[in-house]
């Protein structure tokens, strides 16, 4: 059930959420609110993935 919803969350990030690896952003130079979604991206891929 758990990873259920999150490859669901997965999905909608991969559609909704900008890809920051695709615009080479520099994560010295990436703001608060870049980070947050990058965190939050991962964490929903790892557990999609697990």
């Amino acid at each position: 059930m758990k990873k259920q919803v999150f490859k669901f969350l997965a999905k909608v990030n991969k559609s909704l959420l900008p890809s920051y690896s695709k615009r080479k952003l520099d994560l010295a130079k990436a703001s608060k609110l870049q980070l947050a979604l990058i965190g939050w991206r991962w964490y929903v891929t790892k557990n999609a993935l697990d």
